[in-house]
């Protein structure tokens, strides 16, 4: 009788791990697709290879169904994906806060635009503060190359305090916060974000899990150790290729 139950339990874990593996080959041929999708504008597809956008889809684990805010989108690059890897069961909140809104006015029109043929894409416009209430639960929050601009005169500066705790309340229990950004040399001066738009990746993390996010994992996909961190990220000699992480925090259950 001990040798059946032992067998069961062992039959169990083995069909745990065949589903788990079923599961992730699946969501890496979804988000395979989503970067394999033709209708993509060129202007998002010549940046795959230094963006890694299914790499970086795996690492957020974002799902079919799920609902996901991009804040900051500019140009759409994440949300177009996103868009295809949610599916008509999902949906995604593309935010244009209005800060931006000068860099990103005729971006904004054309995702206004390819949300007309694609209904589980909203786009939203607004303050930065007053983007932050969806009509439903979200699954992932999204910011990529971002979180700096937060703290920047142009943006008001926003308090990230505030910002964050509104994150926190926008998620589902266990949902996912995700932030990728531009490193700074550790122990920078606040200004770097106004001088180099780069953040100490160490602020980032002590400012969210105060908001009462848990610390899950760092994406290595974008790290450049080569990058000497004294330039801006838009300095011919660093553009691109500059080292990012990628840090993923979750709201507990």
């Amino acid at each position: 009788m001990r040798h059946l139950v032992l067998l069961g339990v062992v039959i169990a874990a083995v069909t745990l791990c065949m589903g788990a593996s079923s599961e992730s080959s699946g969501d890496a041929k979804l988000y395979a697709a989503a970067v394999a999708d033709t209708s993509r504008p060129t202007t998002d597809s010549s940046r795959d290879a230094d963006r890694k956008p299914a790499e970086t889809l795996e690492f957020a684990h974002i799902k079919a169904g799920d609902n996901v805010a991009d804040f900051a989108a500019g140009g759409g690059y994440f949300s177009r994906l996103f868009v295809d890897v949610v599916g008509p069961k999902g949906h995604v909140y593309t935010i244009q806060p209005d800060e931006e809104a000068k860099f990103t006015a005729k971006a904004t029109a054309e995702l206004q635009e390819f949300s007309k043929t694609h209904s589980n894409l909203s786009v939203v416009t607004g303050t930065a503060m007053n983007t932050l209430k969806f009509d439903q639960p979200l699954d992932v929050f999204w910011i990529s190359q971002a979180y700096h601009d937060l703290k920047d005169k142009f943006f008001g500066p926003v308090d990230t305090a505030a910002f964050n705790k509104a994150v926190f309340a926008a998620l589902k229990p266990g949902g996912i916060y995700i932030v990728l950004d531009h490193v700074a040399a550790a122990g920078s001066p606040a200004d770097v974000t106004e001088n180099l738009h780069r953040i100490d990746p160490a602020v980032v993390k002590r400012e969210v899990q105060a908001a009462g996010f848990k610390f899950e994992a760092e994406g290595k996909l974008l790290a450049n150790p080569s990058d000497p961190h004294t330039a801006a990220v838009f300095d011919k000699s660093i553009r691109g290729k500059t080292d990012q992480f990628i840090y993923k925090f979750r709201k507990p259950k």
